[in-house]
């Protein structure tokens, strides 16, 4: 229920979605690499249902909040707007029953009248009350499964919805002088009995979806295969990688100033990264350490060390060809006048230079999507190079 005024409801509600299904975009991206991190560490492999929970949660999440604040007033003074006697609350119990009632013709002993419910706009306002909640007790149903937890769910939704009240009431904290919107009993009323009545019937919408315990069973028997998934390859040795960026740069702050001391630092940080950690290890680097794998020869452990070396050759090769590039379009960035002979050619250098940059970051995004989606039939060049697998065993 608003107190400014009268506006159309269902643009309100398209608008709101539309915004949060932004939000979620830009949260989603940020948020991508970190739960792939956290979803592979935990359960071993890319869950598909788990994912759908969880980036479908943040959209509602998002979406439910803004459907309670938006829209916004278009000044911090809201007081100014309203009038002097305004009241910014509801406390009657049951007071949407009396406005759906209120000159609609509706007479409760006479079910032939009680077909204009639904051109009362008090009704629609009551139902996407009891709607905006009914989706967190699904989600609480999934997430604590037995039934004897619905009274749970009940006081969850009255927690949610008493937070999205006193939000309304006292006008987002403080940030407008005045209430926007009313605090409503009803609305509490209402929100709750929606996430209660979610949560019952909450298996229905589930049923296309694994159950949390078949997500842990298959998690058991990846490790009693011994099975550790391209993802996980992959996304440790982007930890790793991170690890390398992150370290190399604070490194080269302690280093002379010098033309070398960014490739001096990424140097060192790459032996201790790809070699040393590794031969300490086991095989395993910090980032396979974090995705609790590690990598073992396929000739057999002895054979390791020579294999660690290898794969780190594979990888240091791959950025010296970076460097090169790097050095050459750096060489080749002067000013030249058009008229000079040297013109035409460091354009060409610089363009090729450009070019060849473009297709080989292109291959290797390429290549390591299709070991991604190989379901274990491909390895990364540099592990394949060392003849080297992911193993779960520690012996």
């Amino acid at each position: 229920m608003q107190i400014l005024g009268e506006v159309k409801k269902m643009g309100i509600y398209v608008t709101s979605i539309s915004t949060a299904a932004l939000f979620t975009i830009g949260i989603s991206i940020i948020i991508f690499i970190p739960w792939l991190i956290y979803t592979y560490r935990k359960y071993g492999f890319l869950s598909f249902s788990k994912m759908a929970i969880t980036f479908s949660f943040i959209f509602y999440a998002i979406a439910a909040l803004f459907l309670v604040l938006l829209p916004l007033p278009t000044t911090r003074d809201t007081c100014a707007m309203q009038p002097a006697d305004t009241v910014h609350y509801n406390l009657h119990l049951f007071q949407f029953i009396d406005d759906i009632l209120y000159k609609s013709g509706i007479v409760l002993s006479e079910p032939a009248t009680w077909r204009f419910i639904i051109k009362q706009p008090a009704f629609y306002q009551a139902f996407f009350n009891f709607l905006l909640l009914l989706p967190l007790g699904v989600y609480l149903r999934y997430f604590w499964q037995k039934r004897k937890y619905a009274f749970g769910a009940l006081g969850v939704g009255l927690l949610v919805s008493l937070f999205f009240e006193i939000t309304q009431y006292t006008g987002i904290y403080g940030f407008y002088n005045c209430a926007y919107r009313l605090f409503d009993v009803d609305d509490l009323l209402l929100n709750s009995t929606g996430a209660f009545v979610g949560y019952l019937i909450g298996p229905i919408f589930l049923l296309l979806l694994p159950t949390h315990q078949a997500v842990v069973k298959k998690t058991e028997e990846l490790v009693k295969r011994n099975i550790v998934q391209p993802g996980a390859t992959i996304l440790a040795l982007l930890i790793d990688v991170i690890t390398v960026m992150l370290g190399s740069t604070v490194l080269a702050l302690i280093l002379p100033n010098a033309w070398y001391s960014n490739f001096v630092a990424t140097t060192s940080m790459l032996v201790l990264l790809f070699i040393v950690v590794p031969l300490l290890g086991k095989g395993a680097t910090l980032g396979m350490r974090f995705m609790r794998f590690r990598m073992t020869g396929a000739e057999g452990e002895q054979a390791l060390k020579r294999s660690t070396l290898r794969r780190f050759l594979a990888i240091y090769l791959t950025y010296l060809m970076y460097v090169l590039l790097g050095l050459i379009s750096t060489m080749t960035a002067v000013e030249l006048d058009m008229d000079s002979i040297f013109y035409a050619p460091f354009v060409f250098i610089n363009v090729g230079v450009l070019l060849v940059l473009v297709i080989l970051t292109f291959i290797i995004m390429i290549h390591v999507l299709r070991v991604w989606l190989s379901k274990g039939k491909r390895q990364l060049y540099m592990d394949k190079y060392a003849n080297l697998y992911a193993t779960r065993r520690n012996e």
